[in-house]
């Protein structure tokens, strides 16, 4: 398997990306991952390569604008919609990367950019995994913000954060908490654009996640009318993918021959 960073040009801004091949050739289908809030490339670890490696398809991680080293947060004020903006210009950054199929694996508000994604390129998005995805805001989800800000204030959690997002550390915490404790976010919902996503989903949570309850599986599994199966991980938070990645790897391969009528190679 080869890997590779480069930066990608996207209108007024850049995004860097990391691409990994499983052979001269490309995939008729490309993995595409899709990070938390507070996430980057290198805060995946290797689990996208666990999991290119046992799906043998090709795979684009990618720092989302404003994380890692893509570039800063436009200088415009991050509004309530900001999950639907980014779901909408996915399609013109995969196009970019010359990706025309794609199963997208979102953890957190990338489990929401894909399933908005999702609904608006339905020839392009193949398959959805979601993880700790959000489709409306819970007191659970507050709650779980408000600690994380404690943590930020009262250990070494910021110094963290910083070894991946460096200076803008403190841009990135606040464009988080902010958002979702403002009282414009408390009603974000995007649970209308459910019934529009055409592709297999798979909707993955934790049963000990800190920021939503079970409340948010049954919303995204009874919402799409696509075929859509669900993974409640026990026993782990917020991000299955690094608390039990065996069993999240186990369960998008069942769930992708599955849903996709393959055997062996997901193609």
């Amino acid at each position: 398997m080869r890997s590779e960073q480069f930066d990608l040009p996207v209108s007024d801004h850049h995004l860097r990306v990391r691409r990994l091949s499983v052979g001269e050739t490309p995939t008729a289908t490309t993995l595409v991952f899709l990070h938390d809030s507070l996430g980057s490339i290198a805060l995946w670890r290797d689990f996208p390569d666990r999991l290119v490696e046992q799906l043998r398809l090709d795979a684009i991680v990618f720092d989302r604008r404003g994380y890692g080293r893509s570039s800063p947060f436009a200088p415009a004020p991050r509004t309530p919609r900001y999950l639907e903006e980014e779901g909408e210009r996915l399609g013109d950054v995969l196009e970019q990367l010359g990706v025309s199929s794609a199963i997208l694996f979102g953890h957190s508000d990338g489990g929401s950019i894909a399933l908005i994604a999702a609904a608006l390129y339905p020839t392009l998005v193949r398959a959805i995994i979601t993880e700790g995805a959000h489709v409306f805001v819970e007191e659970r989800t507050l709650d779980g913000i408000r600690a994380v800000r404690e943590m930020i204030r009262t250990t070494d959690m910021r110094e963290k954060l910083a070894r991946y997002h460096g200076t803008r550390t403190d841009t990135v915490i606040s464009a988080w908490i902010d958002t979702w404790l403002s009282p414009e976010f408390r009603d974000w919902n995007i649970e209308s654009y459910l019934p529009r996503v055409q592709c297999p989903a798979l909707a993955i949570q934790g049963s000990d996640d800190e920021f939503g309850t079970e409340r948010q599986l049954e919303a995204i599994v009874g919402g799409i009318p696509a075929w859509c199966g669900q993974a409640m991980i026990h026993g782990v938070g917020h991000t299955p993918h690094r608390d039990a990645p065996s069993i999240v790897i186990d369960a998008t391969t069942r769930f992708l021959k599955e849903a996709l009528g393959a055997s062996g190679r997901v193609v």
